[in-house]
């Protein structure tokens, strides 16, 4: 188990973790310091042999008092990602293996919650089972923000048919507003910009907070550095302006802040530091 935020139970489920990009190709507005900065805000994030950014490609399970849900399904197997060749066709059983570290088959999930349609947050939704691509959680509900499935319909492509529209079709979709509520302890927080539906997800029981990031923020860096136009963001302004609304959100009070790509181990909390943010992942509070 990661954390418990009062009675809610949160488990890594960790898919890959290795090199990605750069940071100059991440992150195109930084400067050519860039790597520099990283390295000295975050030592250990970058590839020492690469230079590349360390990625984790992970979701989170969380066990309420009512449900057991999924946030974020990462990268799946055997999906087409030509322009990504190590998450291209992949054949891997470390998702499988860490949702059953926490107890947990497929047939389990209540729910998955998808932060955005990105490949590498809804590839789990489905598996190839006899050469056709079938829900994985065979019970779940799908929670999907709305305009971000819009957008990938109309554009149809190869994420959209073997991870969504499969879901779709099996009636188990369904589409949700920026600040959806699930039960008595998950909600939605709006934060557009990587994607036009992006949302983060907000945890409370017994008057304690966490949030995860989904892709609002890609390292902790961009807790000191939030303006840093991120490579794959939409709307990067967009994104810029959700970005500094969080770190306000979480900054003013003890919530826990799980970052979906942040390095490993991926929790702290977001403190201010004058006018603007720092990450400190030395005093979470147990």
């Amino acid at each position: 188990m990661l954390c418990k935020i009062g009675d809610v139970e949160v488990w890594r489920i960790l898919d890959m973790h290795e090199p990605f990009l750069t940071p100059e190709e991440l992150y195109p507005t930084a400067g050519p310091d860039v790597a520099a900065i990283m390295d000295s805000y975050a030592p250990g994030c970058l590839c020492q042999h690469s230079g590349k950014l360390i990625l984790p490609i992970q979701g989170f399970l969380l066990k309420t008092p009512s449900h057991l849900i999924l946030v974020d399904s990462c990268v799946g197997n055997h999906k087409t990602v030509p322009r990504i060749p190590n998450w291209n066709k992949r054949s891997d059983n470390r998702f499988e293996s860490s949702l059953k570290a926490a107890g947990v088959n497929f047939e389990d999930i209540d729910y998955v919650l998808c932060t955005h349609l990105h490949i590498d947050h809804v590839g789990w939704n489905t598996q190839l089972v006899d050469g056709r691509w079938v829900p994985t959680f065979p019970k779940a509900r799908y929670l999907m923000p709305t305009a971000d499935e819009k957008v990938q319909r109309l554009d149809n492509n190869d994420m959209y048919l073997e991870s969504v529209l499969p879901v779709v079709e099996a009636g188990q979709a369904e589409l949700v507003q920026p600040d959806h509520t699930l039960g008595d302890h998950v909600r939605l927080i709006p934060t557009p910009g990587h994607t036009p539906g992006h949302v983060s997800i907000l945890i409370q029981s017994k008057s304690r907070e966490a949030v995860i990031t989904g892709d609002a923020l890609h390292s902790t860096v961009q807790c000191w550095f939030p303006d840093w136009h991120f490579k794959y963001d939409a709307d990067a302004e967009v994104a810029v302006h959700s970005r500094i609304g969080l770190l306000e959100r979480v900054s003013e009070s003890d919530c826990i802040v799980l970052g979906s790509h942040f390095a490993l181990p991926s929790i702290g909390q977001v403190k201010t530091d004058g006018h603007a943010f720092r990450w400190d992942e030395n005093h979470v509070p147990k």
